[in-house]
Order: structure tokens, then sequence, then C-alpha cells
């Protein structure tokens, strides 16, 4: 398993920062390869990605969520394995650190390339940095979820 981390400093207040990640099916707007994701409830999304060519489903589980301050999810089906880890650290009231750290299995002998190769490290980075982007030109986020999600909850409808 591979672990990426990048963090990006953007200029929005946390709650801004925060508020845009938890709108998952916009992460196509800045996520190279993420075709479509659909929240099916509070805790649950299930991806379509198009990575070199290789198309993948998956269903990823919220399992911890602190408004302002962390979401933390894992891969529950599918080919594809992961968790990860998005911080938010408030740098000062039009700043924000947002860090991303995840564990990455790459599945095919593509992916397994691609991980030897820095792929999935340059990516992410860039996702991140397309982040950045599009919320600082957005200037307010496009919606949001303030919920919390501690370890071991069960359920999960919107």
């Amino acid at each position: 398993m591979s672990t990426v981390k990048e963090t990006v400093e953007v200029e929005v207040p946390v709650h801004t920062a925060y508020n845009q990640w938890t709108q998952f099916e916009e992460f196509p707007n800045f996520m190279e390869g993420v075709e479509q994701i659909t929240q099916l409830d509070d805790r649950h999304n299930h991806w379509t990605t198009k990575i070199g060519g290789v198309r993948r489903e998956f269903d990823t589980e919220i399992v911890d969520q602190l408004p302002d301050e962390r979401i933390t999810w894992r891969t529950t089906s599918g080919d594809v394995e992961q968790k990860g880890t998005v911080r938010f650290q408030r740098v000062d009231d039009t700043h924000t650190r947002v860090e991303l750290v995840m564990d990455v299995e790459p599945g095919g002998a593509t992916e397994k390339v691609a991980d030897l190769l820095g792929t999935i490290d340059r990516r992410v980075k860039g996702d991140m940095r397309r982040f950045k982007q599009f919320v600082e030109e957005r200037g307010a986020e496009s919606g949001a979820w303030r919920g919390r999600i501690r370890p071991g909850d069960t359920g999960g409808t919107l």
C-alpha cells in the first residue's frame, strides 16, 4: 500500500474549505479521472473513475467526520482499496491549510506501474491544486453538510 500526502493553503475561511469538501458530487470539477460521485446517504458514496483508460466503480464510507476539522473514509466495495483523511486547519480568518493523507493499494498492473512511476502522487498533488483554485474562484461553498460522524456510528440517511 502506498501513502500519498499533500497539503495546500487555500485563501478561504476554514468553514468554507470544509463545507466545499463535503460536496462530494462536485469532486469531478477538480479531481482528474473522477467521472461521477453519487452520494447515497450521509456516510456512503458511489464513485466512477476512469484513469489510464481503466474504468472503476467503488463505494466509500465516511468513518469519522468532525466539522471544520476532518473527514476520514475507506472503500467498502469494488476493486479499489484505499483509506484516507483530509484535515482542515485554520491559519487565520481567511486562510485554511488542507492536508490530504491517503493509503492506496493499486489494483491492476496498470495501477501498480503508475504507482511505481509516481503517477498517483502527482495526480493527488494536481487534485489538491485544482481544489484550491476551485474553492478560491468560487469564494463561497456550493453547499455544506455539517453533521458529525463518529467511528463506530451506524446508519446514514440524508
